[in-house]
């Protein structure tokens, strides 16, 4: 393929095409996380300015093809790379991750918002939270009868009622239930990442009966091309 393409990276898979493509190339990252270091295409770190900065950006680097591999639940970043593409003129493609199916034995509860997890979260004492950063913005609402603990990519402070655990996946199963039997954890509220190196929770979860409250996958934008798999994905590249 002839066409200059601008990867917007966050799911694992993503490293898995940026390791495909030449230096002609863009793989673009937020800036969280471990920055690859041996790829031969260019990395480049950090925002856009939202839709309109990213179509400038496209225009002025002269971008091809605009492939999406964000982060299912990174809704925004979706959206405004489908409007910078149609912006610039250019087609939108995007890896779009199956999420999880709940199996048999599972306990899953679907919330909408914040607001309806705090709501379903009441009768419990002990939830280990995989949500990312995003409760750490409600430190000071835990309930007096809560503990949380809290798994992010990097440790921070937490305060009486809450630890954060630094930790990067994958995981493994027998370290996953380690860690719910250590903290006691009565309920698991994990998204919908589909991701196979965080499935090992979701077994545990199964296996000890632990329900698990379950944020609603975002609606994402219509694109030109969507793709599940990132071997479908590299054959229309021609890769």
């Amino acid at each position: 393929m002839n066409r200059r393409i601008l990867l917007l990276g966050g799911v694992t898979e993503a490293l898995a095409i940026a390791r495909r493509l030449g230096p002609e190339h863009v793989y673009s990252l937020a800036g969280i996380g471990r920055i690859p270091q041996d790829l031969a295409c260019q990395v480049r770190v950090g925002g856009y300015g939202g839709a309109e900065g990213l179509a400038a950006y496209l225009r002025e680097a002269g971008i091809d093809l605009l492939i999406d591999a964000t982060h299912p639940y990174a809704a925004q970043i979706s959206h405004n790379a489908a409007q910078a593409a149609r912006n610039a003129g250019i087609p939108c493609w995007a890896l779009h991750r199956p999420a999880w199916q709940a199996q048999p034995g599972d306990d899953w509860r679907e919330v909408a918002d914040w607001a309806e997890l705090i709501e379903a979260l009441s009768a419990f004492e002990r939830p280990l939270f995989t949500l990312g950063r995003e409760p750490l913005q409600h430190l000071d609402e835990i309930p007096a009868h809560q503990f949380w603990t809290l798994r992010a990519l990097e440790a921070c402070p937490g305060n009486a009622r809450c630890e954060v655990i630094g930790a990067r996946g994958p995981f493994n199963l027998a370290d996953e239930r380690a860690l719910f039997e250590r903290r006691r954890i009565d309920v698991l509220v994990s998204k919908n990442s589909g991701s196979s190196a965080t499935e090992p929770k979701l077994e545990v979860a199964r296996a000890r009966g632990v329900p698990v409250l379950i944020l609603k996958r975002p609606v994402l934008p219509a694109v030109d091309r969507v793709f599940d798999q990132v071997g479908e994905l590299l054959a229309a590249l021609g890769f």
